[in-house]
């Protein structure tokens, strides 16, 4: 089924790593498919980061030949741009959130100022508080969309254990506020093609290999490529 595959394109959190260390012989396998010819791009949900940031890590971690590394971020700051304008945006999120918002040409907000949001965008937030799940639920309810890099509710760490993730917080504020989410990463099919374009392949000669049946298995389907479910021993 894969023998003909030319390329692969790899979640990462809870598939390649947990936290800051690499599952058991995933250096060894991508390597491997590296050396043989095939093509890797790895695709991750995470935002707190971008490709750039994502490669740095990889190339700590013993895979210095990765080169092509994509997150939400790469394209959310775009998106809102496409879908609603230039917009007012509260950011509930980390730095990096705010950077690719802005750098996109829109005017990052201040909590207080939530009343003036034209888009909430929410991420992973480790400074989250109530005041800032408030203001968030309350632009939304008053007609602000709803933008978020993923509605994941589990972020991966060591020793098999989890943080939150940014689906969590995002599951709060939509149940507020009595909206749906716009999600820009998985299982959306953006990132998915440009991660095919990156490597040179349509989607009928590359795979999508995650632990996550919603988010990678479906947004590898929805993109037209095989899929590979990766389940810990």
């Amino acid at each position: 089924m894969l023998a003909d595959c030319r390329g692969f394109v790899v979640d990462l959190d809870g598939c390649v790593w947990q936290g800051d260390v690499l599952n058991p012989g995933a250096s060894e396998a991508l390597t491997a498919l590296h050396r043989a010819g095939r093509g890797v791009a790895f695709l991750t949900n995470n935002s707190r980061a971008r490709g750039a940031d994502i490669l740095t890590k990889l190339h700590r971690l013993s895979l210095g030949w990765a080169e092509h590394a994509l997150t939400p971020l790469e394209i959310l700051g775009q998106v809102v741009a496409e879908r609603f304008g230039p917009s007012r945006v509260l950011v509930i999120g980390a730095p990096e959130l705010a950077a690719v918002v802005a750098a996109a040409g829109h005017e990052v907000l201040e909590v207080a100022d939530f009343r003036k949001a034209t888009v909430v965008a929410i991420g992973n937030d480790f400074d989250l508080s109530y005041e800032r799940l408030a203001a968030a639920a309350r632009a939304a309810a008053a007609g602000a969309p709803l933008v978020t890099p993923n509605i994941d509710p589990r972020l991966p760490i060591e020793n098999g254990d989890f943080l939150p993730g940014g689906g969590a917080l995002v599951a709060a504020v939509s149940a507020a506020a009595g909206v749906a989410p716009v999600v820009v990463g998985k299982p959306e099919p953006p990132l998915f093609r440009i991660a095919l374009r990156r490597l040179g392949l349509d989607s009928a000669h590359a795979a999508m290999v995650g632990d996550s049946v919603e988010s990678d298995i479906a947004g590898g389907r929805g993109a037209g490529m095989r899929t590979v479910l990766y389940a810990p021993a």
